[in-house]
């Protein structure tokens, strides 16, 4: 039987969305921008622990100091990954405001924040005691790089498995 789950990437704009799905689901990575419009919806099935997962990966378009991401897309979700950039130490507060909004559209659900970036360390931004209080607070943190892939996988794979049956 193969189980469906929608899963959903908030964060601030040019944090890495669309590039850490497109490392997952295509296994690239490119150094243009692209702009997410709306969402745009990847696929990718995975096979773990005895189970068949198809993982339906809403890509949110990303939020600025105009545009606001429109959390009624994360209705129905089993999964949300919150997205910062490593570089950029506002996108954190960003990724945990979205994080205190989205509850409200998705309920309690599995949940990460993907630091991403981790690549740039010389450029890194986000101060490490602020993510040890964060992880105190009970947040499931992982530092990814979509650019070397770094994290992308067992990041997406825990998230799913959180969600399979039987998943505390």
């Amino acid at each position: 039987m193969i189980v469906q789950k929608k899963i959903c990437l908030l964060g601030a704009y040019a944090v890495g969305k669309t590039s850490l799905i497109r490392r997952f689901v295509e296994r690239m990575f490119d150094e243009r921008y692209f702009t997410t419009v709306g969402v745009r919806i990847d696929k990718k099935e995975l096979s773990l622990d005895g189970h068949d997962v198809t993982m339906m990966v809403w890509d949110l378009a990303g939020e600025d100091d105009v545009t606001r991401v429109d959390l009624r897309r994360c209705k129905g979700a089993s999964g949300l990954v919150f997205v910062a950039d490593g570089c950029r130490a506002h996108t954190l507060e960003t990724a945990v405001r979205l994080a205190a909004e989205a509850e409200a559209f998705a309920g309690s659900v599995p949940c990460v924040l993907a630091v991403n970036k981790v690549d740039l360390a010389a450029e890194w931004e986000v101060e490490e005691s602020r993510l040890d209080d964060l992880a105190a607070r009970g947040w499931k943190i992982v530092r990814t790089s979509a650019k070397t892939g770094h994290n992308v996988d067992p990041m997406f794979e825990t998230l799913a498995r959180e969600m399979l049956p039987g998943a505390d």
